[in-house]
């Protein structure tokens, strides 16, 4: 196997175990996240504003996880940099 070929199915893999587990982690915390502001409402419907308030500033900070994985994943499957090094490689031979 060239070194083409290893970098591809290394980047594929990665790019995919990465998107993986970059979205389970996250959809587990914004469930336990929304569990836990249900229960704060149950018990607490005064301060539904202030709870609504952080559970979407929480969300969003969640969510920001996945995308960053997703941008990683994106960076490894199109725009590797070890694809330069590679071909630079082979140039020079």
């Amino acid at each position: 196997m060239d070194n083409m070929t290893m970098i591809a199915v290394a980047s594929i893999v990665t790019a995919g175990v990465t998107t993986g587990f970059g979205t389970m982690a996250p959809a587990l915390a914004e469930g336990k996240a929304v569990a836990t502001a249900m229960t704060s409402l149950a018990q607490q419907p005064d301060a539904s504003a202030t709870i609504t308030r952080t559970l979407f500033v929480g969300l969003a900070m969640i969510e920001s996880t996945a995308i960053y994985c997703f941008v990683v994943s994106m960076i490894l499957i199109f725009a590797n940099p070890f694809w330069n090094h590679v071909i630079a490689q082979t140039a020079g031979e």
